[in-house]
């Protein structure tokens, strides 16, 4: 079945039975809606074409954008046999076959497009399979994949093809698939105005979802249905979210960057997304846990605690009403202030320590517990902070051999407000100690 679907001028399959999508079918590429940046004026695809040159090809994009119509085009403009196994439905035996077959038909001077989909499935091996036919020429590779490639494919396959990224639809493009519909049916879609919006939205930009809705409803309704009827007559389209891929990473991406920009409405809106996907709500939670001490940190001390919070809240609670406290947490992480004061202390202190990890503590903050340890010096001259005047003696802690360094750099937002007060006053307070002692004599 089709993916994708254009404006045809050529005469429409018809009949009982033929199904819309397959009416709608492109005859050419130049029918093809929806990948202007590959089909389009200067579209990447059509400089190829236009050179004469059709290298291997990986088509990347989310489900119903065209990856299976455009794949047979090509090899119609082009003049190739169209071959086409599926990943999820073939294994080696399948492949040899179809390896074999594109062997007799280039000694008898015809090219083959072998187009397979969902490649990402095969494993390594089999993907390595490929590398000698696409290399001498046996096959002009078109793979298709909803995954990133980057991540799903071999790099030595990778290396040897192009890829091209194909765009989920927008509601413009939808609404041409629409148009050309209801010129094919002869009326138009029986929604009224703000249900044929709905539709858009349901279809998530999906063309062919978005077909098999539209026959629903040509089919089904008996008047002009409202957004509500319309939402009873078709199944609402699952999102596109796979928790171990990178739909993951990038939504999460997107909620932890919302946060950072404090962002509350488009952080929300990310943190909705998730868990509409169906996200393990106690993984948002620890990433929220993260968040409230990786980019808030000692702006806001309480944020650890709001996230723990609603960790424990929807851990007792559970869904939906446990939801509602993670929200609750989200609200609170992005309106804070903001730091990473702290994690980059953080991450310079252990930088030190690899650096410097050899050097004792200076004795006199060690603990003595034995006479030996008294002998050699352990804790002698500690000055108690308590007992000093100011609750503190300014004395080094840092190891003998290293000079003091400075890892801790507060902004000027939220409680780091304080706290920059606090370290300022216990500098003076260190210099004038110094400053007092190097006069005594003892330094």
């Amino acid at each position: 079945m089709s993916d994708l679907f254009g404006n045809s001028g050529a005469a429409p399959l018809d009949g009982p039975g033929v199904p819309l999508a397959e009416k709608l079918r492109p005859a050419n590429l130049g029918e093809v809606v929806g990948q202007d940046h590959l089909l389009g004026e200067g579209g990447t695809l059509r400089q190829m074409l236009e050179k004469g040159w059709l290298p291997s090809l990986i088509f990347w994009g989310p489900p119903g954008t065209g990856k299976t119509t455009i794949a047979r085009l090509l090899a119609e403009q082009t003049g190739l046999h169209f071959e086409q196994i599926s990943a999820v439905f073939s294994g080696v035996a399948d492949l040899k076959k179809a390896f074999e077959a594109a062997k007799i038909r280039k000694s008898q001077g015809i090219q083959t497009l072998l187009f397979v989909d969902e490649i990402h499935r095969f494993n390594r091996s089999q993907q390595d399979g490929f590398l000698p036919f696409v290399e001498n020429g046996t096959v002009t590779l078109v793979g298709a994949t909803t995954e990133n490639p980057s991540f799903e494919l071999n790099g030595a396959l990778l290396s040897r093809c192009q890829v091209l990224v194909l765009e989920r639809h927008s509601a413009a493009s939808l609404r041409q698939i629409l148009s050309r519909a209801e010129e094919v049916e002869g009326h138009p879609v029986p929604l009224k105005n703000e249900a044929v919006d709905r539709l858009l939205d349901l279809a998530d930009g999906d063309g062919r979802f978005f077909l098999n809705m539209v026959e629903t409803v040509y089919h089904s309704a008996d008047h002009h249905l409202s957004a509500d009827e319309l939402i009873k007559l078709v199944s609402k389209r699952a999102p596109a979210y796979d928790k171990d891929k990178e739909g993951h990473y990038n939504l999460i991406s997107a909620l932890h960057k919302s946060l950072r920009g404090s962002d509350v409405d488009a952080a929300l809106y990310w943190f909705s997304r998730m868990m509409d996907g169906g996200e393990d709500p106690l993984y948002i939670a620890r990433r929220l846990v993260r968040f409230a001490v990786e980019d808030i940190g000692m702006a806001d001390p309480n944020a650890l605690l709001q996230a723990n919070a609603a960790k424990e809240a929807y851990q007792f609670l559970g869904s939906p009403e446990g939801d509602l406290a993670i929200a609750q947490s989200v609200v609170y992480l992005a309106t804070a202030p903001k730091s990473n004061a702290a994690y980059a202390a953080f991450k310079l202190a252990k930088k030190s320590a690899k650096k410097n990890g050899s050097h004792m503590p200076p004795k006199h903050i060690l603990n003595a517990p034995t006479n030996l340890m008294k002998d050699l010096g352990y804790g002698k001259g500690y000055a108690y902070d308590h007992d000093a005047a100011d609750g503190f003696s300014g004395q080094n802690y840092f190891p003998d051999e290293m000079p003091r360094e400075n890892y801790y750099q507060p902004v000027e937002r939220g409680f780091e407000r304080d706290i920059q007060r606090r370290l300022e006053y216990w500098a003076n307070l260190r210099a004038n100690l110094r400053a007092k002692r190097a006069e005594e004599g003892d330094i």
